[in-house]
């Protein structure tokens, strides 16, 4: 079985987040863990962006690779944050770029009442941000069971 390890990146304000969605969502390979069923996924590093504009994210991709990592999560809360980060695409570009990483947005489904919230405020209204929510939208029931 071919083992992925990955690597979580969380946006800075939910810095004091303790994973357990997302943690939750790679063991039953739900949200945008579902591209991984069938797999041997290891979650081997978790850390935060640093900070508007994310001045971890010049190191952090670095230090992963030293312990294998090879896919980046950027986790949910980028997507569904009030607002959602403004500097993902970019982010997205730098990572790939420099160090040849796959980068994935989202890790746990969206809980409903982000989708609910997000979905009024017209907030995913570009093309980017259409793309990026695609694997963390999954189906009501789901999202309800991550509120």
């Amino acid at each position: 079985m071919e083992k992925v390890k990955i690597g979580i990146i969380i946006c800075d304000r939910y810095r004091t987040c303790a994973g357990g969605k997302c943690f939750r969502a790679a063991a039953n390979r739900e949200g945008a863990f579902s591209c991984y069923k069938g797999m041997d996924v290891e979650i081997a590093a978790f850390t935060t962006c640093g900070g508007c504009p994310g001045g971890n994210i010049e190191y952090a991709p670095e230090e992963m690779i030293k312990n294998g990592v090879t896919h980046i999560h950027f986790a949910t809360g980028f997507l569904v944050g009030f607002p959602p980060c403004p500097h993902m695409e970019y982010f997205n570009k730098f990572i790939t770029e420099k160090y040849g990483m796959k980068v994935i947005f989202g890790t746990h489904p969206i809980p409903q009442k982000y989708f609910i919230t997000h979905t009024r405020l017209s907030t995913w209204n570009n093309d980017f941000l259409k793309d990026s929510i695609q694997p963390t939208i999954t189906d009501e029931l789901t999202r309800l069971n991550y509120d």
